[in-house]
């Protein structure tokens, strides 16, 4: 759960975005390795900016809808181009919207599984009451 005090300050551990996110340490240095993400150090202590928080809020919501790693670095990594995010966000609404298309079919796929299962356990079930009498 965020607190006003980890949301207003310039600075963050790695233990602190870890509690906030509900995430490892080792998640986020996966994330640094990665390139997603590029805390400064003191000594080998890392410091997190506001702007690696908001990019770890962005990494951690894309991963939960189904983006891979490369697509969410992609995404992001347009932000740097200082154009008005305008190429960011006309790329991401074209890959959300192909994500909600993939998902649409997705769910489609699962309620067709769903009928077929739901059929099968009707007969499954007619023939036990045939055998058994009851």
């Amino acid at each position: 759960m965020m607190t006003t005090a980890t949301t207003t300050a310039a600075s963050f551990t790695i233990g602190q975005l870890a509690r906030e996110f509900d995430i490892t340490a080792r998640t986020l240095r996966f994330y640094e390795d990665k390139g997603l993400i590029a805390p400064r150090r003191r000594g080998r202590q890392r410091i997190y900016s506001r702007r690696d928080r908001a990019r770890l809020k962005l990494i951690l919501q894309g991963k939960r809808v189904g983006f891979a790693l490369s697509e969410i670095k992609e995404m992001l990594d347009l932000y740097d181009l200082r154009d008005g995010q305008e190429t960011q966000m006309r790329v991401s609404l074209q890959r959300f919207r192909e994500r909600i298309a993939g998902l649409e079919r997705q769910r489609h796929e699962i309620d067709q599984a769903i009928d077929d299962l739901n059929r099968t356990c009707t007969v499954i079930e007619d023939l036990l009451k045939e055998r058994t009498g009851v």
